[in-house]
């Protein structure tokens, strides 16, 4: 959320920033309801001095032994419109709260301006394999494998689901583990989070409001499977103020993912791209403001150093204002290669927020001098299944239908070296 000062002062911008997100909001009827609130907070105060002056006549009258059933009459009176002003000023502020919880937050100078036609590759890794056969997509070389059944996982719960078997399910096993202990030794905290919100902490994050339609709710809680590591992590300092000396914080950890929404409908439907439920290795960041955004560019770093580990070809995007999130002001996409597929597939997000998120959920840190200060938040994936595996069962298959397993993994898969 922004600062009500900042949009007080900077509409244009605001107004422009919005729009060039393709999230336009009525910035003008927020700071009528904004001069409105003020107006009467101003006429709040001059009741409340008129009924501290009638108070004072009272005592005195008393004291005196006068008779001051007009000057009571007259404080009743007052409190009244008191009352009247206090109600007003609810109505005026749920007005106000509702328009600007839809704000969103507003993109980095550095970003390209338009839709995602206009992402910007910053950089590629690699080269795409160049295969001596008939290279199979993962669903097909799944099956035969007998590692992947979308028809179970259909039988199970319905489209958009996958069931990953034996050798596969091993593979997703043996990648979260690897993920995880690169990142621990390199000083991210692991942590093991809730898979359920509250409704304050996907406020806090940005999923709420503008994301409650793709979201899983359980009704009779009010309660939010949630749909990246990102939302119990981020707000486990939720309402806190922190101190200086804790700063940088980063967290790592790995839950399963759940959206509703998956994708445009009839693209990508196959196989295990867009589905449901997924996991995900999720890395964090809780930093001071002059540093984030070279905390930004190293955890970009950090991600690619899996995909790089692993020999998998992967591309680098910048993207533009229009494909940013609700809460992002700044994010960076990594799409590895997959033959199989013949395309480009999004593994990670990796996002600044400046102190949008720590606004939201009211996240603080005391700094040297004692002046309490927001925080910036960052976070990416490190970086999402199942397309990791999509990638490696593609890039690493073999002319004779086997799967090569990359050597990083051996000894996450009980030395394996082939699937199949």
């Amino acid at each position: 959320m922004h600062d009500l000062k900042f949009i007080r002062e900077n509409p244009d911008l605001v107004k422009t920033g919005a729009a060039a997100k393709r999230q336009p909001v009525d910035v003008d009827q927020a700071l009528a309801l904004d001069e409105r609130r003020r107006e009467i907070i101003a006429e709040v105060e001059k009741l409340k001095a008129v009924r501290n002056k009638v108070s004072g006549e009272i005592a005195a009258k008393k004291k005196a032994g006068e008779s001051a059933d007009d000057v009571i009459a007259e404080m009743r009176k007052v409190g009244e419109d008191i009352a009247a002003m206090d109600e007003k000023l609810r109505t005026v502020e749920a007005e106000l709260q509702d328009i600007l919880v839809w704000i969103p937050n507003l993109p980095h100078e550095s970003v390209p301006i338009g839709d995602e036609s206009h992402n910007e590759i910053v950089r590629t890794w690699g080269e795409p394999r160049a295969f001596d056969f008939t290279v199979l997509p993962h669903w097909e070389l799944g099956e035969k494998l007998d590692i992947l059944d979308l028809k179970a996982a259909a039988n199970v719960a319905g489209s958009g689901f996958f069931l990953l078997k034996g050798a596969g399910a091993r593979l997703q096993r043996a990648l979260i583990s690897y993920m995880l202990d690169m990142h621990t030794a390199d000083g991210f905290v692991e942590l093991n989070v809730p898979h359920l919100a509250n409704e304050a902490t996907m406020y806090g994050t940005g999923q709420l409001p503008k994301m409650e339609d793709d979201m899983y709710r359980t009704e009779h809680d009010q309660m939010y499977l949630i749909p990246t590591a990102e939302v119990p992590i981020t707000c486990m300092y939720r309402g806190q103020v922190l101190s200086h000396e804790q700063l940088p914080m980063y967290f790592v950890g790995h839950t399963p993912c759940y959206r509703r929404e998956a994708g445009a409908a009839g693209k990508d439907t196959r196989g295990m791209i867009r589905v449901h439920q997924f996991d995900k290795v999720e890395l964090v960041k809780i930093v001071r403001p002059e540093s984030s955004y070279d905390e930004l560019e190293s955890l970009v770093v950090q991600a690619e150093k899996v995909l790089q580990s692993l020999n998998l070809t992967y591309r680098v995007a910048k993207l533009a204002t229009g494909d940013l999130s609700f809460a992002s002001t700044k994010t960076y996409d990594l799409e590895l290669w997959a033959p199989g597929c013949d395309s480009w597939l999004e593994v990670s997000s990796i996002s600044i927020f400046e102190d949008f998120q720590a606004r939201r959920m009211n996240c603080r840190f005391r700094d040297e001098d004692k002046k309490v200060k927001f925080p910036h938040t960052l976070n990416g994936s490190g970086v999402a299944l199942p397309r990791l595996v999509i990638a490696l069962i593609e890039n690493y298959q073999n002319d004779d239908g086997t799967i090569t397993v990359p050597e990083p993994l051996r000894p996450y898969m009980q030395g394996a070296e082939v699937i199949g």
